[in-house]
């Protein structure tokens, strides 16, 4: 899979180094852990690089779980291989950069199994959970 390289939605803030990047680009799943005041495991999340960003998107809405727990407690970890990274979660919106999102997730998880999902995370209230993670 290729980074897109289009600027969507830049902005000036840390970033991940290159190799996190990659490391990051190349994984199907993700590890998240949400917040700092609970006891979160960590949660296998689908990743997406646009512009050298982190992004992803929840399934589920349900109390308790990785997005929500991010609402109430921005800070958490993020786990590659055996490599865990501390980050901050942070909202995504503007339609350029969540159209962005959602054509590398169609380009990323393009098997046929993998299909229901992207076409799932397309609806307006999965859209609404794209979080993007910067290291802290």
């Amino acid at each position: 899979m290729t980074t897109k390289r289009t600027k969507v939605g830049s902005t000036n803030t840390r970033r991940f180094s290159r190799p996190v990047i990659a490391a990051i680009d190349a994984s199907g799943i993700l590890g998240i852990r949400a917040g700092t005041r609970s006891d979160h495991r960590f949660t296998g999340v689908w990743p997406i690089v646009v512009n050298g960003r982190v992004f992803a998107r929840s399934w589920s809405l349900k109390p308790g779980g990785w997005y929500q727990t991010f609402q109430d407690d921005p800070v958490g970890t993020l786990q590659i291989g055996e490599r865990q990274i501390a980050i901050r979660a942070r909202p995504v919106r503007g339609s350029r950069l969540l159209a962005a999102i959602e054509e590398a997730y169609a380009e990323k998880y393009a098997t046929p199994a993998s299909k229901k999902y992207v076409r799932g995370f397309r609806t307006a209230r999965r859209r609404e959970t794209t979080t993007e993670f910067v290291p802290r």
